[in-house]
């Protein structure tokens, strides 16, 4: 409800196309409000629907929910409104309508040129505001322009913020808590115990002083490394980690540049972690910290059969199944990062051409569309997905559920470079798969510091 000169003005809410894709479920968040559905939208979605893109399969899921909450209602039921029947919910709450074109004549001319959808479906709630003073028409739209032509012509609009998570990403764990001098001046009483050549401390949580997460790492000015084992009642376990030692560690011939990817191999060889978020600049070192992770842990451990290598190609590749070659050759110009990085990892070989030609069948390296591995399932294979960044929350939990038995899952990410029309850095798939896992006793998110690809590389992501 909205309070407008005294009265009270229930809300209905307009969605766009966008906000259908973004969260094909976005129309049952909206409470005990009206939801309405331009028929421009649907025609949208209808002709998006077929696409070999990831969005295709999200327009489908709109258009199934749609189709299930309207059911056999009659054409009036439908433009007046049906009420939404939400699961494990005995009563009826809030109303779902589509809203037809107009076949009135208005003296007043439409605020904007009917030449675009988007101007259309504004032109459309302008009259439907004129005829529904009772009503608060609301536009929702992810679209920033059309927001902005919408308030121009005196319609309230705002962005679809149900599976905005954070308001700012400077909020989400970075995967590690530095501290100003020595962390144990700060402990008055610790319990510790050597297990299996390691060291872990029991602490009471409440002498830390900040919030932690399990799996997140704890660094001091005088070189302590904790890494937060488990949680028990109020206490916490750190596994005391040797920096000298993380360090030093070799990992398929790669040995980290600094602490933050020494973190990084850390979390991606242990096998009790089954999700890995690795997030950083340009040339931090996501990419090829888990290509040799996972090299290491499928050819020489044996921890897992395969290695799937996935991202979201853009909608311009959506026709790349008619290129020629095999699945590989198809995917390598929106996988060209993995393929550099395996080379880097071979590049001293005495011949490298075929060292990687041994080594991507040894590892049974399979590249994917990630628009084709819904519905699958992978048992017992690591799985590393690029450019997490551009893919939204609910594109997210479909690849995520894709994990079967004894598989491990690396999300690889720069939220400063997202490609993807109406999505922002706070409403990513990657920050919401973040902030939800924080928690996971089995999951880890680590933001890497640093860019040592190279002196050029590290200047230009700072002073550019």
């Amino acid at each position: 409800m909205s309070m407008v000169n005294g009265r009270c003005l229930k809300k209905a809410y307009v969605l766009d196309t966008n906000v259908l894709i973004h969260d094909p479920n976005s129309i049952l968040h909206f409470e005990d409000n009206q939801v309405v559905i331009p028929i421009t939208v649907l025609e949208e979605l209808d002709q998006l629907k077929s696409s070999k893109h990831a969005f295709g399969a999200d327009c489908r899921s709109a258009i199934r929910l749609i189709d299930s909450l309207l059911q056999d209602a009659s054409p009036g039921s439908m433009v007046n409104g049906v009420p939404i029947q939400r699961d494990n919910d005995d009563h009826l709450v809030g109303t779902l309508s589509v809203l037809m074109t107009s076949h009135a004549n208005y003296d007043d001319a439409p605020c904007l040129p009917n030449n675009q959808n988007d101007n259309q479906i504004i032109n459309r709630l302008c009259e439907y505001q004129k005829d529904n003073a009772d009503l608060k028409v609301v536009l929702v739209t992810k679209d920033l322009n059309m927001r902005l032509k919408a308030r121009a012509c005196g319609i309230e609009s705002e962005d679809y913020h149900n599976d905005q998570l954070v308001s700012d990403i400077k909020q989400l764990t970075k995967g590690f808590v530095s501290i100003e001098g020595s962390f144990w001046d700060r402990i008055a009483e610790v319990e510790s115990k050597r297990i299996d050549g390691h060291t872990y401390h029991k602490i009471a949580l409440d002498l830390l002083g900040f919030e932690v997460f399990t799996n997140q790492f704890i660094v001091d000015d005088n070189g302590f490394i904790g890494r937060v084992q488990s949680f028990e009642d109020d206490y916490i376990t750190l596994w005391d980690l040797h920096k000298e030692r993380l360090l030093q560690q070799k990992v398929w011939g790669l040995i980290p540049r600094n602490i933050y990817q020494a973190f990084a191999l850390n979390l991606l060889q242990d096998k009790d972690v089954h999700l890995v978020t690795l997030t950083g600049a340009a040339g931090s070192g996501k990419t090829i910290l888990a290509l040799a992770a996972a090299l290491e842990m499928v050819v020489e451990h044996t921890l897992y059969n395969k290695i799937i290598v996935t991202r979201s190609t853009p909608p311009l590749a959506e026709e790349h199944g008619f290129l020629p070659g095999t699945e590989e050759e198809k995917m390598d110009p929106w996988l060209g990062g993995i393929s550099d990085n395996i080379e880097a990892l071979h590049t001293h070989d005495e011949r490298p051409q075929e060292s990687i030609a041994y080594i991507k069948s040894k590892a049974n390296i399979e590249f994917k569309a990630l628009n084709y591995i819904r519905g699958r399932s992978f048992q017992k294979s690591l799985i590393i997905i690029d450019e997490c960044q551009n893919l939204t929350p609910y594109q997210m939990k479909a690849i995520l559920t894709r994990a079967g038995e004894g598989s491990k899952v690396i999300c690889l990410g720069n939220l400063a470079q997202i490609d993807t029309p109406y999505l922002t850095p706070t409403s990513s798939g990657l920050t919401y798969m973040t902030e939800r896992f924080k928690g996971f006793s089995h999951g880890a998110s680590l933001q890497l510091n640093g860019v040592p690809r190279s002196v050029l590389a590290e200047f230009a992501e700072s002073n550019l």
